[in-house]
């Protein structure tokens, strides 16, 4: 008798038990796991060039807001001698559509040290145009854009700023995907509107990068230019003629004697990503060719946020 009392009464106990533990289960949520490091778009995974950023343009379509320095220092076979240039810089730009984009690709400060000729600094000239890519293919990995810029010259000339009437930059530029590699390459020309002021240069660039790992993606870069079309030295009182090389990126002296010629630096660096919408970018870039110019080695240092 004792014996059925008690099955009885533990029979609905368990019952009720493993009701509770069965509702209990139902309604925890599952642990959440974090957050794949790859985003399943091959585009997202891309780095901005870090080097060259006046010219090296992105083929992807993006919103940003990109604070950039810049640490120079010109050769010692420069008409100057050894001497030190920063600036600071503020690119910007924005998706009109998932195809077209604005871009403000040059502004800024530029402050030097060229010690017996002092310590000049004021405002760089302001360049903004627009970007078109007109192939998007997200399964082949493949992307190809084209664009215009308009530099407006509005900067100070004891920084070579502010030369000539404007100078109307066309570019391409494009990139490929092979899994965590990508490839991507530039290929523009710098036309100038007063062609005495100013030289005509074809630009080119291509890097490498890897996504090692979302904190770590390293790369190299290569960047050239060539003068199609030197100006007559005019500019800036004569200081154009007086030097025998061109300004690479920042600067347009108008040389005659660079008519021809042909530069090329060398870059590396890496990005991290600390989240989707925001990254770091660090570049060092040094002089491949001879003679130098101005460009002895560089030190790039930027921050990107999209939105």
């Amino acid at each position: 008798m004792t014996n059925m009392k008690t099955k009885s009464l533990t029979t609905p106990i368990l019952a009720l038990a493993a009701a509770v533990v069965s509702v209990a289960q139902a309604g925890t949520p599952a642990a959440s796991t974090p957050p794949p490091v790859s985003t399943g778009d091959w585009l997202a995974e891309t780095i901005s060039p870090v080097t060259n950023p006046i010219y090296f343009e992105d083929p992807a379509i993006r919103s940003e807001v990109r604070p950039i320095y810049m640490h120079h220092k010109i050769h010692s076979g420069f008409a100057t001698g050894e001497a030190d240039v920063d600036v600071y810089a503020l690119q910007f730009r924005w998706a009109i559509t998932e195809r077209l984009a604005f871009i403000a690709t040059k502004d800024g400060y530029v402050d030097t040290d060229i010690g017996a000729f002092g310590n000049p600094s004021g405002w760089a000239d302001i360049s903004a145009g627009l970007k078109y890519a007109f192939i998007d293919n997200r399964a082949s990995e493949f992307i190809f854009t084209g664009g215009f810029t308009f530099e407006i010259p509005l900067g100070d000339d004891d920084v070579f700023q502010g030369n000539g009437d404007g100078v109307l930059n066309l570019f391409v530029s494009t990139a490929k995907g092979y899994g965590k590699l990508h490839l991507t390459g530039q290929a523009g020309v710098r036309i100038p509107f007063d062609g005495d002021e100013e030289s005509a240069i074809l630009d080119f660039n291509g890097m490498i990068d890897c996504r090692a790992h979302q904190y770590f993606q390293p790369y190299v870069a290569v960047h050239g230019l060539h003068v199609i079309d030197s100006g007559n030295g005019s500019s800036f009182g004569g200081v154009g003629a007086a030097v025998n090389t061109e300004g690479y990126d920042l600067i347009n002296f108008g040389a005659p004697q660079a008519d021809g010629e042909t530069h090329v630096t060398v870059a590396a660096g890496f990005r991290t990503h600390l989240s989707p919408n925001f990254n770091l970018g660090f570049g060092y870039e040094w002089a491949a060719t001879s003679p130098e110019g101005l460009f002895d080695d560089r030190i790039t240092v930027d921050a990107i946020w999209r939105f």
